[in-house]
């Protein structure tokens, strides 16, 4: 869903407040099963516009939501290497077979 926040006397709002607001609102058993995202605040101030996603469980939500936006809520572990390190590894594996492509990592 589409949210829109007016908050004149600041800049803008933080996510975790408004993940307790709405929350709170749609009678959300699990603060950590809604996602926001894409918020762009107009120009002057005042009210910011965004996105929303509540899902039932944290399973329905791991399961649909991008990595991420898991690793932002804190529900995911980042990839360890940078990503030409993964990509030499993957290639690195694609030339070998069996035991040896274990051993590479």
């Amino acid at each position: 869903m589409v949210i829109e926040v007016m908050h004149p006397d600041k800049p803008n709002v933080s996510k975790n407040d408004l993940a307790s607001k709405i929350g709170g609102m749609y009678d959300v058993k699990d603060a950590k099963t809604v996602f926001l995202f894409g918020f762009r605040t107009q120009f002057g101030g005042g009210s910011s516009r965004g996105f929303c996603l509540i899902y039932d469980t944290l399973e329905y939500a791991k399961k649909f939501e991008p990595q991420y936006r898991l690793v932002r809520a804190g529900l995911a572990e980042k990839p360890s290497g940078s990503c030409k390190q993964r990509k030499e590894l993957k290639n690195r594996k694609l030339k070998k077979r069996g035991k040896e492509k274990t051993k590479l990592g």
